[in-house]
């Protein structure tokens, strides 16, 4: 091409990547030769060209014998990711990692794999902890959702789960009802975190007194909802639990199902607030009072914090994004 057009290989490499400036007449001679010879531009070579992978990774947790794209919250999330990602013309590339694997993310962008990722169910363990202060102190571009490091500098999008536990918990005390258990999920999220922190604070603020009897621990998944349903079907029996506030609602389906097996039934025995306003909290029946998380704007703001060039230069100081969620009454409570 380059003895067609009469100029050099490297004139050719500038014309086609659109790099520095190139006379007009150069440029025409270089695209009309490419015409002739019937050149198009191998765009897996163009990347490798310029570094770049063309992919951005999302990095999930690995978990057995769990649907995972079933899942509400993935799915909404991840939806909002790719819909960004192809917009701006790349390629999504999912990475599953083990819960007691090896934490290297950065190594994704030191063998070109990725350009960027986003971190999915971040946990804060010394592992975890490990591999994003190696990508903060790489320089890669990164971004965590649904889980803060509040002493760190880490460009984050969140929902103010605690806002949304608080009008949780206050909708049951309106409703009446004093003593309100909670299911939570694993400390090492900083949901559960801000979870515990809204039901405290809404009960401190009705005054009632905080019970460590009446909180229980899950770890988001239906199953162990269910589990939960027989310690708690004779407190609801006795009065000792007028109404539960469940962390997710897959938790809160499970739990209602199990209490249903033991003939209890949710806005009847006892009020049921779950929080995600997932699909099934639409079509179970009763229809479950939730807290609806705008998990597919969390995604779409993630991806585009990495990949629009207005949001880059934010995302190199490690700002925050925290998104509004809202209360919904539905017939168990």
């Amino acid at each position: 091409m380059a003895k067609l057009a009469g100029v050099s290989e490297a004139t050719v490499s500038r014309v086609l990547n659109n790099v520095g400036p190139i006379k007009e007449e150069t440029r025409e001679r270089v695209l009309q030769a490419a015409a002739e010879l019937g050149y198009v531009p191998n765009a897996l070579a163009q990347q490798f060209a310029r570094r770049k992978s063309g992919n951005i990774g999302v990095i999930l947790p690995f978990v057995p014998k769990v649907h995972l794209f079933s899942t509400y919250y993935f799915s909404e999330i991840l939806s909002g990711i790719g819909e960004t990602v192809r917009r701006f013309g790349y390629d999504l590339l999912l990475i599953f990692k083990e819960p007691d694997g090896v934490r290297d993310y950065a190594k994704l962008f030191r063998t070109q794999k990725i350009d960027a990722c986003i971190v999915l169910g971040s946990q804060n363990v010394p592992e975890e902890r490990a591999a994003l202060a190696e990508l903060k102190a790489g320089g890669f571009p990164f971004c965590l959702v649904n889980q803060r490091f509040d002493e760190e500098q880490y460009v984050t999008v969140d929902a103010d789960h605690l806002t949304g536990s608080m009008d949780a918990v206050r909708h049951l005390v309106q409703q009446g009802k004093r003593r309100v258990a909670f299911v939570n999920g694993p400390a090492q999220y900083s949901n559960s975190s801000d979870r515990l922190h809204g039901y405290r604070a809404a009960l401190q603020e009705a005054g009632i007194a905080y019970d460590d009897e009446l909180v229980f621990v899950g770890n988001y998944s239906r199953k162990s909802g269910f589990e939960l349903a027989e310690k708690m079907a004779q407190q609801i029996r006795s009065g000792t639990i007028e109404a539960v506030f469940a962390a997710n609602d897959r938790m809160a389906i499970g739990l209602m199902q199990g209490l249903r097996e033991q003939g209890l039934e949710a806005g009847q025995q006892y009020a049921l607030v779950g929080y995600d306003d997932s699909d099934g909290s639409r079509i179970i029946s009763p229809r479950l009072s939730t807290v609806a998380v705008p998990f597919y704007e969390m995604g779409r703001l993630a991806a585009t914090r990495l990949l629009d060039a207005g949001h880059k230069e934010k995302a190199k100081t490690g700002e925050m994004e925290m998104l509004p969620v809202s209360f919904i009454q539905r017939e168990t409570s």
